[in-house]
């Protein structure tokens, strides 16, 4: 009878684990406990039927481990995508007017974004940008705006 009472307890434990787990990930709201939580919800049903307790600990490191690996990108992905973009990745896509001719081989060039000038370098190393051309920006590297020119709408 002392191992069922035992048995109870570790149910009882793996319980409070879980509502722990799943307790902090509702505060946070972080995506980094919610993983644990579905472990110890697995080894708070194997405690139920008296599985062994070191079974259920391998099985709750399994579990999260699992789960951690293979749903967290789906996961992120699923939270994130509507996450607006700030600094630098909102100038991605934007329009720049050349200041300053854009030629790599000579290591020169600069355009305006938003009011300020930038240091420019073509995406593309034999393209060359004459002044007060659009061009877009692909992306940034450092202080330097990597940029092609403008698509034309169809």
């Amino acid at each position: 009878m002392a191992g069922k009472g035992n048995d109870k307890m570790a149910a009882v434990y793996w319980l409070i684990v879980f509502v722990v787990l799943l307790g902090t990930e509702a505060v946070t709201m972080a995506l980094t406990t919610v993983w644990f939580a579905g472990g110890a919800l697995v080894a708070f049903v194997l405690a139920l039927f008296g599985v062994n307790t070191q079974v259920q600990l391998a099985v709750f490191v399994i579990v999260s481990f699992v789960l951690l690996f293979f749903t967290r990108p789906f996961a992120l992905k699923y939270v994130n995508r509507n996450t607006v973009k700030t600094n630098w990745e909102s100038l991605i896509g934007k329009k720049a007017r050349v200041t300053v001719e854009i030629n790599n081989a000579e290591s020169k060039g600069a355009a305006i974004l938003n009011g300020q000038e930038w240091t420019a370098r073509a995406l593309e190393d034999d393209k060359v940008y004459p002044v007060d051309a659009m061009v877009e920006v692909k992306e940034i590297r450092g202080v330097k705006l990597i940029v092609s020119m403008e698509q034309e709408e169809l």
